[in-house]
């Protein structure tokens, strides 16, 4: 074994453990990003050309078959129906058999097949992003991904801080949109007003019109702020800074993901 297919097993058996964590607090949105992303780099693995890929073509299979179950589990946490169809129990069965991917030769536990890999998309194509269209905006095709800038509002909607743009993004992978970029409050978090809040909104640039657009928000509460990982949900336009109409921007699994640093003086 390579030391490369080494650490890729390892971040690929603690990923699969941090997802099953989640899922035993009954943190469930992180949950099922957790085995969202785990899956999607499983099916790429999976589907890679024999020259590109370290693993038989059995070894492959196998993979794509634990790409399905977390989806699998990733659709029963999201579903309604107070039945799991598959339970949290029977994907712990996939940790042992993803560590020893590389002699593993008993047949696989669940009836399942790989699911197809989702297209990746090409630069341009962020139109295809899985967002629901606001009917005036024209539907799809409407505009382009272009910002995402922070502030920190008042409940007013008075910037306490100066607001902070982005870049643009600087890549686009299936339903995510990627701006890997630092932003810094310019005020330290004890010394914001009571009821203060971080608000991200989406912008995107709509040619037709010549304007850059509000696509959706989303906000961080004071108690939200903390040091690791956090995901948090997508609201639709206007920007609500009192929080008082809130309305998420789809029924689909579409979050925003940030890491936060705290530094102390």
């Amino acid at each position: 074994m390579s030391e490369v297919t080494r650490s890729l097993l390892q971040r690929w058996g603690a990923s699969l453990r941090r997802g099953a964590d989640f899922d035993s607090w009954g943190q469930l949105v992180e949950a099922i990003d957790e085995y969202q992303i785990l899956a999607r780099h499983l099916q790429k693995e999976a589907q890679a050309q024999h020259n590109n890929s370290e693993f038989t073509e059995e070894q492959k299979k196998t993979i794509g078959k634990i790409a399905a179950c977390l989806e699998l589990r990733s659709a029963a946490l999201q579903s309604t129906q107070s039945q799991e169809e598959f339970k949290l129990e029977d994907l712990k069965k996939l940790e042992p058999i993803l560590k020893n991917i590389l002699t593993y030769n008993k047949e696989f536990p669940f009836d399942v097949q790989p699911v197809p890999l989702r297209r990746i998309l090409a630069p341009g194509e962020e139109e295809n992003l899985e967002f629901e269209e606001d009917e005036e905006e024209g539907g799809a095709g409407a505009g382009s991904p272009d910002s995402f800038p922070a502030r920190v509002p008042d409940l007013n909607g008075i910037d306490l801080t100066p607001v902070q743009d982005t870049p643009v993004a600087s890549r686009k992978e299936d339903t995510y949109v990627h701006f890997n970029v630092d932003i810094e409050l310019q005020k330290h978090v004890e010394k914001l007003t009571k009821g203060a809040a971080i608000f991200f909104e989406f912008k995107h640039y709509k040619p037709k019109k010549r304007f850059t657009s509000t696509k959706c928000f989303a906000f961080m509460e004071m108690d939200e702020v903390k040091p690791g990982p956090i995901v948090i949900e997508l609201y639709k336009k206007p920007t609500d800074f009192k929080r008082k109409k809130l309305q998420l921007l789809t029924k689909k699994p579409l979050y925003l993901h940030l890491h936060q640093t705290l530094h102390k003086e």
